[in-house]
């Protein structure tokens, strides 16, 4: 897969996405366009359309010189680097041609709303197969906040994916007490000992985990050593509360966790972790299964900072991570600045 398939899935459901219309659905719902699961299909699944596909999928086109769409509004907003096109399954009924365009406009707009956004192609009409993941890089450093995918001129599309850089609207975040290691922030693992099971953003995906698969696991370690993640906060701020959850983790959570802080905005590499420039937010603690724990930091913790280190001890698995706190004015600015200018 291209480099850009490790950024984050800016269409996911479990992101926030939602589609929110389309020209037609009349075999198979566009909601399954962004579902999280890779697409599934049953032989011989036949209900009153036909068989069924775990897909979005329109009519056969008669008499008729347009082409069938659906728009997605993204979950998290942010300059798009490539899309993948999944046909899984779709073998006879696939579309020819696809292309995608791409809009930001502010608030929730309706989809009647939408009709007078103004629209740029990112990926151009491209030539698609059958039952494949077609990949198409995007070199555009807009924000955009909703895609629209066009295929041509009808047929099934299993799974689209939008994968890119989150770009908060500042908006939302200035003033006000937020999750600074949220991936819908801007946040991102940067670094991490382990991702045997699962890769650590998960841990800082929107919303609760509904298993294990869902937050970031490790394998078993068989040494004296342990795991551990780094985090690139959303934006350099000040936290006041960390919430470590374990939930579903009934006999792989660690037996105990460790965070700390750094405040590096340098583009150098960051100090290694004996360095003293990290500071404790929490100190080794010990961690229960199936549960979520919340700390509130001392006045000594309450530092700005721009990366976290978690360390687990000595493996296992963590559901999600939380650092409530706020931006500090530089911050602020920064994220101001590249809102307004791209």
């Amino acid at each position: 897969m291209s480099d850009f398939t490790t950024l984050p899935d800016l269409a996911l459901r479990t992101n926030r996405a939602g589609v929110i219309a389309a020209s037609d659905e009349s075999f198979e719902e566009r909601e399954n366009l962004i579902h999280p699961w890779a697409p599934r299909f049953s032989p011989e699944t036949f209900g009153p359309k036909g068989q069924e596909y775990d897909g979005w999928e329109t009519r056969r086109r008669r008499n008729d010189p347009g082409n069938d769409w659906a728009i997605i509004r993204l979950g998290m907003s942010g300059i798009i680097r490539g899309i993948v096109i999944d046909t899984a399954w779709f073998k006879g009924n696939y579309p020819p041609f696809i292309s995608v365009e791409a809009t930001r406009v502010a608030g929730y707009p309706s989809p009647a709303q939408l009709d007078s956004a103004e629209w740029v192609d990112i990926v151009p009409r491209s030539a698609v197969g059958g039952d494949a993941k077609h990949e198409f890089p995007v070199s555009d450093e807009n924000i955009y906040t909703h895609v629209r995918l066009n295929i041509h001129p009808d047929g099934g599309v299993a799974r689209i994916r939008v994968h890119g850089e989150v770009a908060p609207d500042p908006t939302l975040l200035t003033g006000l007490t937020v999750d600074l290691a949220a991936l819908e922030h801007g946040a991102r693992a940067v670094a991490c000992s382990n991702m045997f099971y699962s890769a650590p953003d998960n841990m800082l995906a929107p919303g609760l985990a509904r298993n294990q698969a869902e937050g970031w696991e490790t394998g078993r370690r068989r040494d004296d050593g342990n795991d551990w993640a780094v985090i690139r906060l959303a934006a350099q701020g000040v936290p006041e509360l960390i919430e470590i959850d374990t939930t579903n983790l009934l006999f792989n959570a660690p037996a105990e966790v460790r965070v700390r802080a750094i405040d590096h905005w340098s583009d150098e590499p960051l100090p290694d972790a004996e360095s003293d420039a990290w500071f404790d937010l929490l100190p080794t603690t010990p961690v229960q299964p199936d549960t979520p724990h919340r700390f509130r930091l001392t006045s000594e913790a309450k530092r700005p900072a721009t990366h976290i280190r978690l360390d687990i001890y000595p493996d296992g698995g963590i559901a999600r991570l939380r650092l409530l706190g706020s931006l500090t004015p530089a911050s602020e600015q920064a994220l101001n600045s590249h809102w307004g200018a791209i």
